[in-house]
């Protein structure tokens, strides 16, 4: 079921603690998750006739096999095993990147991020980390493709834009063109100069504002990194009117739905400023992707990079799909009964209803 090939839950020793990790597998790649040791029926419960109706479980002297029919019956099957005794693994493997230390990668060096030998600076750990866990998201989606053309809304200094440019072009060998736009004229220049140096023809960027850029031809990806509050709704909106195949929003500065957001039945939630702060986020993010899924899109939310690095760490991954009128519409009403139990009006629900 859904995107993942198969999903591998196993004990393990981190800094001291026994925990359980979830390996979920794609074609390409695997994501990994770590829960605490007591919530593993919790967790079997979240994945288990949502993400995968199957489950084989191996403890001590006995095999499980579990399975979820079409109308949600388990069934089960127990068989004797000969293992007599499983222990929790030290967490020593060694994460395997899509841009691997020891690899020449002219940007990152240029950035500060890997030496002249492809070691990573140690300082840039954290950056580098965040980079590759990017890449993955991209990688995961575009499968098979062999051309793209991608706008970077709010592309700053561009870490990413160059990035994704290098990996594209060089290790997936693909035919793909990158515009990307910021407010700076000065960062602007700076990128498109970096460009020329390193011969990146089909890399260029483009000093102007998200909420009125215009393109005369297709765009297949939209991606931004912390698009400061409304601007990431106007670059969703963008890919949404030029039905770009694939949105990748690292969200920001959540500020509007803060403004407006009301609950006398939340209270609580209301009464503490970290608190309706947090809540706005999720509320406005939440919000975001059932209007994506309303738009026909297949939207996750997921983690970007780990919490301790940075609190902005949820990335919005949507791809284009065939879903029906009828899904469409159930989740522009849930948006809507989202939207009147919270009283608020966020700028992209203004902008799709602008075009009805």
């Amino acid at each position: 079921m859904g995107e993942y090939r198969k999903a591998v839950i196993t004990p393990k020793i981190i800094g001291g603690k026994k925990v359980w990790q979830t390996e979920r597998l794609t074609e390409k790649q695997a994501f990994h998750e770590n829960f605490p040791y007591e919530a593993l029926a919790e967790n079997i419960q979240k994945i288990l006739g949502k993400e995968f109706r199957q489950l084989h479980a191996f403890s001590a002297g006995l095999e499980t096999a579990v399975k979820v029919t079409s109308k949600g019956k388990l069934l089960i099957h127990r068989t004797a095993s000969k293992v007599n005794k499983i222990e929790a693994a030290p967490n020593n493997r060694k994460k395997r990147y899509l841009l691997p230390e020891g690899t020449v990668v002219p940007p990152l060096q240029d950035m500060g991020i890997f030496t002249k030998d492809g070691r990573v600076v140690n300082a840039m750990y954290d950056k580098y980390k965040q980079i590759n866990r990017f890449l993955e998201m991209v990688d995961d989606v575009i499968q098979d493709e062999k051309k793209l053309h991608i706008i970077d809304f709010g592309c700053g200094k561009s870490y990413l834009t160059f990035i994704v440019y290098y990996y594209l072009t060089e290790v997936r060998k693909m035919d793909v063109s990158i515009t990307g736009l910021d407010l700076k004229e000065d960062v602007i220049r700076k990128c498109n100069e970096t460009a020329a140096k390193y011969q990146y023809r089909n890399l260029k960027f483009v000093h102007g504002d998200i909420n009125d850029y215009e393109t005369d031809g297709p765009v297949d990806m939209v991606m931004t990194l912390h698009a400061c509050d409304t601007a990431t709704d106007h670059a969703l909106y963008h890919a949404i009117q030029w039905k770009a195949k694939y949105i990748l929003s690292v969200p920001c500065c959540q500020h509007e739905v803060n403004r407006e957001i009301s609950s006398d039945t939340l209270m609580p939630l209301m009464k503490y400023g970290i608190i309706k702060q947090r809540t706005s986020e999720l509320v406005t993010d939440s919000l975001r992707a059932e209007l994506l899924e309303a738009c026909g899109y297949k939207t996750q939310l997921l983690e970007f990079i780990d919490l301790s690095h940075s609190p902005k760490n949820l990335l919005i991954r949507a791809v284009k799909t065939d879903y029906s009128e009828k899904r469409r519409e159930k989740s522009m009403e849930e948006a809507l009964t989202m939207c009147r139990f919270f009283h608020v009006n966020p700028t992209l629900l203004r902008l799709l209803n602008k075009n009805q």
